[in-house]
């Protein structure tokens, strides 16, 4: 298998992943998708483009989906506000469609 990427600048959600027993074996505050290798994984809440690219190089990408708040939107979150607002890890595979495709 292969590397284990964490992207996040959030210490709460690096514990959170932690709590998951999500073995990490690089955490960045952002990804730089040309060194990421097929067999890879990638954890973590990233542009869509750039969630496209890494699988599109053989790689996993696991999202951190949270529902938060509004009221709470910006502000740095917990370990424990994450479980509280639903946090979970969802495999995605993105596509992107061609230019100017309806």
């Amino acid at each position: 298998t292969g590397k284990v990427w964490l992207v996040t600048r959030h210490a709460g959600a690096a514990e959170w992943v932690r709590r998951q027993g999500v073995r990490v074996d690089e955490a960045v505050p952002h990804l730089d998708v040309a060194t990421v290798a097929a067999g890879d994984t990638v954890v973590g809440t990233i542009p869509v483009h750039l969630a496209a690219q890494v699988t599109q190089r053989g790689a996993t990408y696991l999202h951190l989906a949270v529902d938060v708040p509004p009221e709470l939107r910006g502000r740095e979150l917990s370990a424990d506000q994450l479980d509280e607002y639903g946090a979970r890890l969802l495999p995605c595979r993105v596509t992107l469609g061609e230019e100017g495709a309806e």
